[in-house]
Formats: C-alpha cells, structure tokens, sequence
C-alpha cells in the first residue's frame, strides 16, 4: 500500500510505523486521506528545534523560520519579547534559544493550541510564558511600553480562499489559518495595537499573505516608522518590519 505517497513521505511513515506492518497501513491510509504527514508523525522541525505537532496547531513553515531569521537580524538583544498567534510555540521557542536572558511570552487565543505551545517549552526546556488570549490582551500591563520585539505568523486566509487550500491544510486548524473575510482582519489589529507594547525603537516583525504587502505596509505605517515589507526565500512578499516611534 502507499500508491499515491511520494517515496521519502513513505520511508517516514515506515520509520514511525517501525516493524508493525498494521500500523503502517493505517498511517499510510490516512496521509492518502489527506492527514499532514507531520501530524502522523507527532512533530516538526522548526529552526534546529524539534516540535510536537497535532491538529491543535499550525504546522511550522519554512517562512516562519525565514522571519524568525529575519527578527534577529533586525534585533540585537531584546529583554522583552512577544509571540502572538503562537500556536505551537516555534516562533517564541526559537527566540528564547537565540536570546536565552530575554523574557518571552507566547498568547494563543486556542486554549488548545496553548497547551501545545506548553508541552513544547518542556519538551524542550525553553523557559517561556505561555498566556491564552486574544493577542495583546493577556501581557501584564506593566509591559506596556517596555517590549522589544513583536512577533507573529498571525492567520492572514480570507474565508473565501479556504475552500481553494490543499486538502492536508484544511486538516490543519482554520483559525489558525483564516482571518475573515479579507484575510488581513487580524493583521490590521496587530498594527492597531502593537504601538501600545513596544518601547520606543522596539520592532515588529509580522508574517503576512503573499497579496498583502501594499495594506501591511500602509496599516503598519500609519503607527510605526521605517516600515518595510520583505520578500520570502521564494521572492514571494511575506513579511512587514516596522519600528516604534
């Protein structure tokens, strides 16, 4: 059984299947069902980390590594940094390897994804803090003011795109992935409220929608300065940087 499943996609499912044929036929009916290959397996890599993945949370992408590559080049030794749309704890996870005296803070609207984010931290043993709620909401007031860096591979699909998406993406959490109806409901609320966070001369760096450059940059511009959007490995525009006044 396997036809249909690319070579390397079936020595994967062979080696968590191990030496029981059974379970072998049951992954490889359900990756040809259309279940995430990652999901089967129960992790993904992010970066040099490796991370427990279900249908709880977004898989990882490799854009999401470019703009975790990206926040440190724009950022040298932040104190204070902030994952929102966590979802499996990659971007904040990555930070605290790449800053480990920074405090991180991880927020999920997902309950569930939370909890993924939480069994991460320990997997790894990554010292971050992760709150559930709708983006800035659950920080301490008394951060206001005093983050240095903001990061986010928030959901940017509009609701009418998801129909279109690949059948294993669909398996994957839809609000993770959809925004509403235009797709940049919830980036354009990313740059409403990240001035109120950031200290001055703090950055943002925030994934987005190949489509969605000439919006990011006029939301963002209108409360931040040196607002630039930056393309992904594959030319394709991916990321907004901005800094705050």
């Amino acid at each position: 059984m396997g036809d249909g499943i690319p070579i390397h996609e079936r020595r994967r499912l062979a080696a968590v299947a191990g030496e029981d044929p059974a379970r072998l036929e049951v992954l490889t009916s359900a990756r040809l069902a259309g279940e995430p290959l990652q999901y089967l397996e129960g992790t993904a890599p992010f970066g040099p980390l490796d991370l427990i993945v279900d249908e709880r949370v977004l898989i990882p992408r490799p854009e999401t590594e470019q703009l975790w590559e990206l926040a440190a080049s724009v950022v040298d030794r932040p104190s204070v940094v902030v994952d929102v749309c966590t979802g499996s704890g990659a971007l904040a996870l990555a930070c605290k390897l790449r800053w480990p005296h920074a405090r991180v803070i991880a927020t999920d609207l997902s309950r569930a994804a939370a909890a993924v984010a939480a069994l991460n931290a320990e997997r790894t043993g990554l010292g971050i803090e992760v709150v559930v709620g709708d983006l800035f909401d659950p920080l301490p007031a008394e951060l206001a003011g005093r983050v240095d860096l903001v990061v986010s591979n928030p959901p940017y699909v509009a609701a009418g795109e998801w129909d279109g998406l690949p059948v294993d993406v669909r398996r994957e959490p839809r609000m993770a992935l959809v925004a509403g109806p235009l797709g940049t409901e919830v980036l354009d609320r990313i740059a409403a409220g990240v001035p109120r966070w950031l200290r001055p001369g703090g950055r943002v760096v925030c994934e987005l929608g190949e489509t969605q450059g000439a919006h990011a940059r006029h939301v963002f511009g209108a409360a931040l300065d040196g607002v630039a959007v930056e393309k992904d490995l594959t030319g394709r525009t991916r990321f907004v940087v901005g800094t705050a006044r």
